[in-house]
């Protein structure tokens, strides 16, 4: 059974930083679908930031040059730098990961997601 667990989340001022972590189990090589999405109350889900197995990187407009995806390859870990924090990004963060498929493109992974989906962790930013 594969699980999917954040952890990071948490209240900053607006200028602030947070580094979230997704950490995925139950499957024994690295993910082919990697992201964090978001949802804000009242909104719809959107990408955020996603990898795909090749390392490339897709971000949504409105975090480009703040946020920053990464990944511990030996540990499966999925990390979400995030820098320079506004009151918008407010929301609830979920990561998402699965191995279905090699050919999973970042972008792709940014809009549709993968197939695993852990239950979030909560980003507050004041201004």
């Amino acid at each position: 059974q594969v699980h999917v667990v954040e952890s990071g989340g948490g209240a900053v001022q607006t200028g602030g930083s947070l580094r979230l972590s997704c950490e995925v189990s139950g499957y024994t090589y690295n993910s082919y679908c990697m992201g964090w999405f978001r949802q804000a109350p009242g909104k719809e889900r959107e990408g955020v930031a996603a990898m795909d197995s090749d390392g490339s990187t897709s971000y949504a407009d409105s975090v480009k040059g703040r946020f920053t995806i990464s990944k511990d390859t030996a540990k499966n870990i999925l990390y979400l730098q995030m820098d320079n924090l506004k009151p918008e990004d407010t929301a609830m963060y979920t990561c998402t990961a699965d191995r279905s498929d090699p050919l999973m493109t970042a972008i792709q992974a940014l809009g549709l997601g993968c197939d695993y989906w852990g239950q979030g962790t909560q980003v507050t930013v004041s201004s």
